[in-house]
């Protein structure tokens, strides 16, 4: 059997190519690196792709190609995206940034950092620039998980029929979902550059 034929197919292939990779080119490049840190750090940097890739794809392709659609007087319209693309995209995205975050703080709290990853470095006399750099971005991704299921599903299931609400609710939950998607795809930027920015410098 083609594991290519299955998503979950297709994941296990690619944890398994990637423990192979490791066990392959195993060296001195291998000797700092700290196993527990490096699978949460994979895990987080696995899930946040996931999240963050749907987010853009929510942006960036379903909503301008949905509106297309609602405009479009002899087209197909947007059903088939509603009810078969958008509630399987949103599962996909709701429980990733799940799995994001809680990787994110089991990796911080591992290292001992996660309460001075929140106060963003300021627990110390001398400030710590690596906890102020990661702690801006625990705190966005905190804001954003919010948004994800307090602001967007709720919302998302009243667009999408998934619960029952009148024009007026469903109106009112449009404009909430979409400014909460905007407000996170904003936040995503900085977000990314402090996630990278803790293990390269510092930038921010």
């Amino acid at each position: 059997m083609n594991p290519l034929n299955s998503v979950t197919g297709t994941i296990i292939g690619g944890v398994v190519l990637a423990i192979i990779l490791v066990l392959v080119t195993m060296g001195e490049h291998m000797v700092g690196a700290i196993p527990v840190n490096s699978v949460m750090i994979w895990l987080h940097v696995l899930a946040g792709i996931t999240w963050i890739g749907l987010l853009y794809y929510f942006n960036f392709v379903q909503t301008p190609a949905l509106a297309e659609a609602a405009a479009d007087d002899g087209g197909p319209g947007g059903a088939g995206i509603t009810k078969y693309v958008a509630p399987r995209a949103l599962s996909w995205f709701r429980w990733a940034s799940i799995v994001t975050w809680l990787t994110g703080a089991a990796f911080l709290l591992h290292r001992g950092q996660l309460d001075d990853a929140f106060a963003l470095g300021m627990l110390t006399d001398i400030p710590n620039p690596y906890a102020t750099t990661i702690g801006i971005g625990a705190w966005l991704g905190t804001i954003m998980l919010f948004n994800v299921w307090v602001l967007i599903w709720p919302n998302q299931k009243k667009i999408l029929g998934l619960v029952e609400a009148g024009a007026d609710e469903i109106a009112k939950a449009r404009k909430v979902a979409f400014t909460a998607s905007r407000l996170n795809t904003l936040m995503s930027v900085p977000l990314v550059m402090s996630m990278v920015g803790a293990g390269h410098g510092f930038f921010m």
